[in-house]
């Protein structure tokens, strides 16, 4: 397979067609493998990525080794630095080669949100080797695992006007925003209603989360010309992913589900053979888990036959 694209261009045809890129997390390389090929097998162009945490296991440089094994026998594979949370942290996944990075400040309020993630942009689009940079707006709860109980709250959204101003204020190409989103998968979602002084008081219990598409279009209109990306898709209903891309979801991140595949096959596995201790014999189911899953995404994102 060849190809002579670059990640800035698929994501700007995805917008204006429509569909998204997938963008998975690996810990291992047989992972790597799994969500690489069944990319390729889908022809669908696609993102890798380590959180600091994954970075940090599998190693920075490694990480980079490893993908651009991949691009240079020419897959459509791009690796992004995900939820790096300080400047260091994500200096040191752009020094390291990473293709793109997500600087999440938005634990910070507002001005330290803008101010942490100028300061990525302008080191990462220094001199000739700039890279795409996402930014993060709103408060998206939760964390990439099964949990039993998280709590929705409109006053966390991203909001449109401070999606404007942070767009401008930071030059950022590609924004993370909350329109009712969480990170992980959640066995109950509790659902919040803004009183008139500000204070949130829960008000419905469901098993499920559901994203507030209007609040989408809303923030779409406000940066029309920003990559906009969905966290925290797993776990989502199929047609609300599918709705999210139609008003203007470019990329969407999926994480949780995929550890849920890997350790449970791998779970089973090693229980069906619990003296087997050749790794490449009891790894392949989880791997071949893995890769299932990722082209039932894909094929849901709409990015088959992109490349």
């Amino acid at each position: 397979m060849t190809n002579d694209k670059n990640l800035k261009t698929y994501l700007s045809k995805a917008q204006q067609e429509h569909w998204a890129i997938g963008h998975f997390n690996f810990s291992t390389a047989e992972q790597l493998k799994a969500i690489v090929e069944a990319a390729a097998e889908l022809k669908s162009p696609v993102m890798v990525a380590t959180s600091e945490g994954e970075a940090e296991f599998v190693g920075y440089d490694q990480a980079v080794a490893l993908v651009k094994s991949y691009q240079q026998a020419g897959y459509a594979v791009w690796l992004n630095a995900d939820h790096h949370k300080s400047f260091e942290s994500a200096k040191k996944a752009i020094d390291a080669g990473y293709d793109t990075v997500l600087i999440d400040a938005s634990r910070l309020n507002l001005d330290e949100n803008i101010g942490t993630t100028s300061q990525v942009v302008q080191y990462a689009h220094r001199g000739l080797t700039s890279i795409m940079v996402e930014g993060e707006l709103g408060y998206l709860r939760g964390s990439s695992e099964v949990q039993e109980k998280v709590e929705i709250n409109p006053t966390d959204y991203t909001q449109p006007e401070q999606a404007a101003d942070f767009v401008a204020r930071t030059g950022v190409e590609r924004l993370a925003v909350v329109f009712g989103n969480i990170h992980g998968i959640v066995t109950e979602v509790i659902t919040t209603t803004p009183t008139p002084n500000g204070v949130g008081a829960p008000t419905e219990a469901s098993g499920e989360e559901k994203l507030d598409i209007e609040h989408l279009k809303k923030i779409t209109v406000a940066v029309p010309e920003t990559i906009l990306v969905l966290h925290g898709a797993s776990g989502l209903p199929d047609e609300d992913v599918r709705a999210a891309i139609a008003a203007g979801i470019s990329n969407v991140h999926i994480n949780t589900e995929l550890r849920v595949a890997y350790h449970d096959t791998l779970h089973a596995e090693l229980e069906k053979e619990p003296n087997q201790t050749t790794p490449y014999k009891f790894l392949a189911s989880s791997q071949d888990a893995m890769k299932e899953l990722v082209k039932k995404k894909l094929k849901l994102f709409g990015s088959v036959d992109k490349i």
